[in-house]
């Protein structure tokens, strides 16, 4: 049976990762910082599969994918046990310039992991624009890249067949200490679309 997935923010992101779920026969739940019923319209726009909840409600799903801008991360830490639960990790580390946060030379994951201790925070869904990853994953005969890393080579594994049902194809980077640099916003890998054939 595959996991529900609670998904922490609703803008473009958020609901192109939603739409490849539910066409792939996974629950959502999805949530943003307002109420529930401020997503009527996404609800109505992804259709059955997805429902509406609050943010804790959203973290209490079996997985929870992190979709919200960089400066609310914080906000999580006291929102659920995240002993062992596995965090797909989306954010970017922007101001809202669109610049990025000084963060003295550690990656953002390893950030995210200081606010959600214990969590299993895998990174992955980051590097592509929201309009590409919102798009058919399935291109010129192959299969359009996702990268991932993380610490937790059973957690990756659990991430890794989640990209691999929804049609993606993810390509382990290791470690977050190096593949998560690799993935972080302007960096080496940051917005390249890439199909593997």
């Amino acid at each position: 049976m595959k996991k529900t997935i609670g998904i922490i923010g609703a803008g473009n992101i958020g609901k192109a990762v939603a739409a490849h779920l539910i066409k792939n026969g996974y629950t959502v739940k999805i949530s943003n910082s307002k109420q529930p019923d401020t997503l009527k319209e996404t609800i109505a726009q992804l259709g059955n599969g997805a429902t509406a909840v609050t943010v804790d409600e959203a973290a209490e799903a079996d997985i929870v994918f992190l979709a919200l801008p960089w400066s609310k991360v914080k906000d999580l830490t006291q929102l659920t046990n995240w002993n062992n639960k596995i965090v797909i990790d989306a954010t970017n580390h922007f101001k809202p310039d669109y610049s990025v946060e000084d963060l003295g030379g550690r990656n953002s994951s390893d950030v995210v992991q200081d606010y959600l201790k214990g969590a299993r925070i895998i990174k992955a869904f980051n590097t592509l624009a929201a309009k590409i990853l919102a798009a058919n994953p399935v291109e010129a005969n192959g299969h359009r890249v996702l990268f991932i890393s993380g610490n937790d080579n059973e957690a990756k594994q659990q991430v890794s067949d989640i990209i691999k049902n929804i049609g993606f194809a993810p390509i382990d980077l290791g470690l977050l200490s190096a593949g998560g640099k690799l993935q972080e916003a302007k960096s080496a890998l940051s917005l390249q679309n890439l199909i593997k054939i």
